[in-house]
């Protein structure tokens, strides 16, 4: 499974290279691309029906104990399946709708990588893999929607689906590496089965939190559905496969995958049925209030997301089926939609509900493809969509308010078939929108495809779809033995009941709903204090503070600079100084300076005579010669306790930043002296405050030396290995040579850096 995903990654780098190459013909090996991987994962369906899990484990970090481990059970495998099968029609509609784009072989590199990343999420069993994938996730979508980089609304959508979803990425890993840390393992494969020793664990409670918090940005859960609609900015092609196989479903597979590691408090039910029940009111609210196809899709999305999550809430191994199969037919039907509505924008140059009228005898494949869809969202017999409907129902019938929630998204999801459906293609009256041009083969063709898949599973429901979701259901239930059994007709029960009632109230609803809008628009002042409305301002309020914060930090001024370091490393050490709280023996110390010989006192007393001095001194030259003075007296010191070597070398550096200062005085810029006493004696403060804490840390240090087996080895390896007698430098060019040839390379970059800032020579005015 590694190799497959590589093989991704490998061709999503190619893909602008091949642009070049092969011009219109790119669209072959991006197509070409999902199908093999859907041929290749479906080789492993008949072993995963027979209810085993493959396990493919490759060494990543061996020293830690942490290595790549990929698995495919029956919930991976269907989500793998849908990812890899909704590829292969994307990036052939993608082929036509955006056919003469000069950066197409860029889209198809965000497109392949996005692929590979949900893949990866959907089939890695480690922890750490997971968070790489889902991270991928965030970025390519943040590329994906923001491809249109020219458009400001992109720009700003892209932004804001990066920090939601990248503040639950965040989340996600502290929450995984608390559950790991509960299990002990750091494989989903190694926490089945422990269950009862999470719930009991201290870390639950903030492991779920977490890991809520990181499914509901991921999966547009309220509060932060927001993102969601604004994502609409991206190419419809981004849009038809995030909202309906991949990057909204990538929470829900995740809340999926730990519902039998997670689920069994009462906290983990209320959280999801209550944030998934919100989410699911809202968004069928929302979504009739828009005339834009591709917002009101985005909404029935949102909605139909809050379901699923509801029914992992309810956690009944019926929900779960329920959950299954819905979501197999919501990735059908929303994938229809959201294809026939770029088809229309490409078409008719419009989204507008008000703007298209009788579209279906100028496009009767995209007509035909938009009503089996529609037929299928609204859960007409014999489509999936009506499986999944009876389900839902099934699921809700002992929760009340379950049940309410799932009428008012039914009627709502109805109500937007008959909008996507009828009103759009079949309804005369009006005059017919003029289209700029017709579409091909490419742009009716997947979604025809994906309309008809609805209608077949539908048929063949207690056969084809039964198998693999049973597998699915028994990995998200932790039971091997739940059986699932499909059917499209039941009799005449209640459930048929509430799907004939659903029909009749989204019949009404689609009748009446002028007025409805009409009525709904009394509550648009509440908008402003939404979580769309909150967020831009916070992210305005963070760009302000920002601002501030950058001014006031980076002044242009250098001693600001060194202060503020100065500072910041203080406040460290006492921070460990007063949690270690180590003792110096101050007693010693004292008697240790009877010890101090009279010309190292005169070395002293001389560097402080200098620094008293220095700053008094309003010269510039004055100042460089006695810094250097300061300096060689330093170097005294070496020659007086035994470094020569480090003496030479102390000697050479003041040498030469002295005579590099005066060449280059008269071109540095006019001496600012401090205008305020206070600011001189400031600086003074926090050096003697630096030199002192330093002072009493290496007294600390000489104190209380820790034996250590390197200082041993290195006495005796460095002249017989590295032929040296002088072990500092031995250890510095040798034992530590990479680390040295680290800061030499450091050092030239940054001088090639002044040497071109140097030979800038700018117009007077202009900004260097």
């Amino acid at each position: 499974m590694l190799y497959s995903l590589l093989s991704g990654i490998l061709l999503a780098a190619l893909a602008p290279q091949l642009q070049r190459v092969l011009g219109r013909y790119l669209v072959v090996p991006m197509v070409a691309l999902p199908l093999l991987l859907f041929i290749y994962y479906c080789f492993f369906v008949p072993e995963v029906l027979q209810g085993q899990a493959v396990v493919q484990t490759y060494t990543w970090v061996p020293e830690l104990g942490i290595n790549l481990q990929f698995r495919l059970d029956g919930l991976s495998l269907l989500f793998a399946l849908l990812i890899s099968f909704f590829g292969i029609l994307v990036m052939l509609y993608a082929s036509a709708y955006l056919e003469g784009d000069p950066l197409l072989g860029r889209f198809y590199l965000y497109l392949t990588l996005f692929m590979v990343a949900m893949l990866g999420v959907v089939t890695s069993d480690n922890i750490f893999g997971l968070f790489v994938f889902w991270e991928l996730t965030s970025i390519s979508s943040y590329l994906l929607i923001g491809y249109k980089q020219v458009d400001k609304e992109a720009r700003v959508a892209a932004w804001q689906a990066l920090l939601v979803t990248g503040l639950g990425g965040v989340a996600l890993m502290a929450g995984l590496l608390l559950l790991a840390m509960a299990t002990g393992s750091y494989t989903f494969s190694g926490m089945l089965g422990q269950q009862e020793v999470v719930l009991q664990h201290t870390f639950y409670l903030p492991a779920v939190l977490l890991i809520l918090l990181a499914c509901f940005t991921k999966s547009a859960q309220f509060p932060f559905h927001f993102w969601l609609p604004n994502a609409m900015a991206a190419p419809t092609p981004v849009s038809a496969y995030l909202h309906s196989a991949t990057m909204v479903k990538a929470g829900i597979f995740l809340l999926a995958r730990l519902t039998p590691i997670l689920s069994g408090s009462e906290f983990w039910h209320l959280s999801l049925m209550l944030a998934g029940g919100l989410t699911a009111i809202i968004g069928a609210i929302l979504a009739l209030q828009h005339n834009d196809l591709k917002a009101i899709l985005a909404y029935t999305t949102i909605s139909a997301l809050g379901l699923l999550v509801t029914m992992l809430g309810i956690g009944s191994d019926y929900a779960l089926k329920a959950m299954l199969v819905f979501l197999l037919s919501h990735a059908l039907y929303k994938g229809t939609l959201f294809l026939v509505a770029g088809t229309i924008d490409h078409s008719a140059g419009t989204r507008d509900l008000t703007k298209l009228h009788y579209l279906g005898k100028q496009m009767k494949y995209s007509g035909t493809a938009a009503t089996l869809a529609s037929l299928s969202m609204a859960g007409v017999v014999p489509f999936l969509g009506f499986v999944g409907k009876e389900m839902l129902y099934e699921a809700s019938l002992e929760n009340y308010i379950m049940l309410g929630i799932t009428l008012l998204t039914g009627t709502a999801f109805a109500a937007v078939g008959i909008l996507m459906s009828y009103r759009i293609f079949w309804r005369r009256g009006e005059e017919k929108t003029q289209f700029d041009h017709h579409p091909d083969l490419r742009l009716y063709l997947p979604p025809l495809v994906l309309a008809t898949g609805g209608l077949l599973l539908g048929l063949l429901v207690s056969v084809v779809p039964a198998n693999l979701l049973q597998a699915a259901v028994r990995a998200v239930s932790g039971n091997p033995e739940m059986e699932l059994k499909l059917a499209l007709w039941h009799g005449f029960t209640p459930v048929l009941g509430l799907s004939l009632l659903t029909l009749l109230l989204g019949l009404l609803a689609y009748l009446f709903l002028p007025s409805l809008r009409n009525k709904v628009t009394a509550i648009h002042p509440l908008y402003r204090f939404g979580p769309n409305a909150l967020y831009h301002k916070l992210f305005e309020l963070f760009l302000h503070g920002s601002t501030t914060f950058i001014l006031w930090l980076q002044n242009g001024h250098l001693r600001s600079y060194v202060m503020y370091i100065m500072i910041f490393f203080c406040g460290l050490l006492f921070f460990t100084l007063w949690r270690d709280t180590p003792g110096l023996d101050i007693q010693e110390r004292i008697y240790q300076l009877h010890e101090v010989r009279l010309y190292e006192l005169v070395i002293f007393f001389l560097v402080i005579s200098a620094l008293v001095f220095l700053m008094g001194t309003r010269s510039r030259l004055t100042s460089i010669v006695v810094m250097g003075l300061i300096g060689y007296s330093g170097a005294l010191f070496y020659i007086l306790f035994g470094a020569p070597d480090v003496a030479a070398t102390q000697f050479l550096i003041e040498t030469l930043t002295v005579v590099i200062f005066v060449l280059l005085m008269h071109k540095l810029p006019a001496f600012i002296y401090l205008s305020h006493q206070f600011r001189k004696y400031k600086f003074i403060a926090i050096a003697v405050l630096f030199g002192g804490l330093m002072t009493y840390v290496m007294l600390l240090v000489q104190q209380q030396a820790v034996d250590s087996e390197l200082r041993e080895y290195f006495g005796k390896a460095s002249y017989v290995e590295a032929h040296g007698r002088n072990i500092v430098n031995v250890i510095l060019v040798d034992f530590r040579g990479l680390d040295t040839l680290g800061e030499i390379t450091v050092l030239a970059v940054a001088a090639l850096g002044i040497f071109s800032l140097l030979r800038l020579n700018p117009e007077k005015g202009d900004k260097p």
